[in-house]
């Protein structure tokens, strides 16, 4: 199929892919804490017949330099986009917090009609990186809404890897201690995906080394289905951080962060859940 390719003519950085003849299904990517801009990504929905729209959402000109106070209108703002450039269906795909973002999205705009997380979590966390201030502490949401910081779970920061000062470290397990130590906390942080008019896809490994996915992807269902709406969960337990859809490159390694899974896994991963990310931006 004949793609085109630009760069949006919005507030971001990033790509517009859509096929040359048109489409009136379109799709937000979003990377995760990478800040990386999903071009081979955006040019695989455009290959499939969806216009594609990958942004940065922080770090660029006029953002904050990490995941610190990002405004959901980032996201609902490239949901215009999209609906001003004639899709009348609209997708967001995120991994890792581009899933935390994706989710949040389709709960405070309704004009969200599927919400694919890859790799997800079931609630805000705190932030990433430096706020506009150039701060890391103390920590703060990961993001606003008109304005106003979303409740969010704080780092234990007492805990240790396992094996410091080896070499690319697994920091799941700092998660889950900070789960534990701030339990009394954790209900205003849940994302009420329940009350999303979404359709909602989850996509998880069980070997994820960077946070649980896979417990959170089954605390969102759970959450969804408790008030009978449909929800999607597509999981593999030798699958870790990073599902590869079919035809994408294999994920980079990093020096810093082990993301559990392989190759192999991964890649089936992205393999089973990709009839159905296709099948729900279809309308199915």
């Amino acid at each position: 199929m004949d793609i085109t390719e630009r760069e949006p003519a919005g507030p971001w950085e990033g790509v517009l892919a859509a096929p040359a003849r048109g489409s009136d299904v379109g799709v937000l990517v979003l990377g995760g804490s990478s800040g990386r801009v999903e071009r081979e990504r955006a040019r695989l929905f455009a290959q499939q017949g969806f216009t594609a729209l990958a942004i940065r959402w922080f770090g660029g000109p006029g953002q904050p330099p990490g995941i610190c106070e990002v405004p959901l209108e980032t996201f609902t703002t490239a949901v215009e986009f999209l609906r001003r450039g004639g899709a009348r269906r609209i997708g967001i795909l995120g991994t890792s917090k581009g899933a935390e973002a994706a989710l949040l999205t389709a709960v405070h705009d309704p004009r969200v009609d599927v919400a694919l997380a890859l790799s997800p979590t079931s609630r805000v966390w705190c932030n990433v990186g430096r706020g506009r201030d150039g701060a890391h502490r103390p920590y703060r949401s990961s993001w606003t809404w008109r304005e106003r910081p979303l409740p969010f779970v704080p780092m234990d920061d007492s805990w240790i890897p396992a094996e410091p000062d080896s070499g690319p470290v697994a920091i799941r397990g700092w998660y889950e201690l900070s789960e534990r130590t701030f339990a009394h906390s954790l209900p205003p942080t849940e994302i009420p995906v329940e009350a999303a008019r979404a359709d909602l896809l989850l996509v998880a490994g069980g070997d994820d080394a960077m946070w649980p996915s896979l417990p959170f992807a089954r605390q969102l269902a759970r959450r969804r289905r408790s008030t009978g709406a449909t929800v999607r969960l597509i999981a593999r337990d030798d699958a870790g951080h990073r599902p590869r859809l079919p035809g994408e490159s294999p994920a980079p390694a990093s020096g810093h962060f082990e993301y559990g899974g392989t190759a192999e896994a991964d890649a089936l991963l992205g393999e089973a859940a990709w009839p159905h990310i296709l099948d729900l931006l279809g309308g199915g």
